[in-house]
């Protein structure tokens, strides 16, 4: 079976019985698509994946694990083992781990495989066969738990010119004891707004007004809900509240609580 499609990047496909044949546009040769493992050949550059992890140029430590292999055709005039070459340090350079050729790449070569390799890397990441660093996850959001044991302690902080002691008195109960100096006004951003916790943190304020004086000092104790808000109605944030709360001997209120 053949079906012939054209796009606007001129690119013709062709569906065989067996992969898929892309002509790729300015007479830049042929990308063969194909299930499983196929074949190294001389004539052709291949890459072996698994979904979009790269898994080997030319070659791969296991075949059982490969899901596609792309083959790419270049003119008789292009020199596959200098593509592999270029795209292999194309990979290195993105901290790719794969089963490597370490083809050299004459110098005199690397301008015409470069120019061809940059017309390629298109169509590859279409593929979803993209040659880029892979996103580093983001940890786990620490948790933390409250005991009955962390309710006795007095946690005390002076970040950003602020002194405050804090309790963490009830599971979802903070008090900020009176006498806390708070920071006065917060920084703006670039444009001279006020960000986003900025805006949080003045409406907390706004809330407990009554329980500070103009000096920005609280006259009365004020209970919070988190860690977060009293961190931003005493400096607008901008830190890790759960590392600037200390007890008497340096001991964070994650140390205390953090679960591990």
């Amino acid at each position: 079976m053949e079906q012939n499609l054209k796009g606007t990047t001129m690119m013709e496909t062709q569906l065989q019985d067996d992969h898929l044949n892309l002509v790729l546009p300015n007479d830049q040769g042929t990308l063969q698509v194909f299930p499983g493992v196929h074949p190294a050949q001389k004539t052709a550059t291949t890459l072996y994946y698994q979904g979009s992890d790269l898994l080997g140029i030319d070659q791969v430590a296991d075949a059982a694990v490969v899901t596609r292999s792309l083959v790419i055709l270049p003119l008789a005039d292009t020199e596959p083992a200098y593509i592999s070459g270029m795209l292999s340090a194309l990979a290195t350079k993105a901290g790719l781990k794969f089963a490597d050729p370490k083809l050299t790449v004459p110098k005199n070569q690397q301008k015409p495989a470069q120019a061809y390799i940059a017309a390629l890397l298109p169509v590859l990441t279409l593929l979803g066969a993209a040659f880029a660093p892979k996103a580093k996850k983001k940890p786990a959001k620490a948790q933390h738990r409250w005991q009955k044991a962390v309710a006795a302690v007095a946690f005390t902080t002076d970040f950003a010119g602020t002194q405050a002691t804090i309790y963490w008195q009830k599971r979802n109960e903070m008090r900020l004891v009176a006498g806390a100096h708070m920071l006065p006004e917060p920084k703006l951003n670039a444009d001279g707004s006020l960000g986003f916790s900025a805006r949080f943190a003045q409406q907390l304020r706004q809330e407990h007004q009554a329980a500070f004086n103009q000096d920005f000092v609280t006259t009365a104790d004020i209970i919070l809900k988190s860690t977060n808000e009293v961190g931003l109605f005493l400096y607008f944030g901008n830190t890790n509240s759960w590392l600037q709360f200390k007890d008497a001997n340096g001991k964070t209120l994650d140390d205390w609580t953090i679960v591990k």
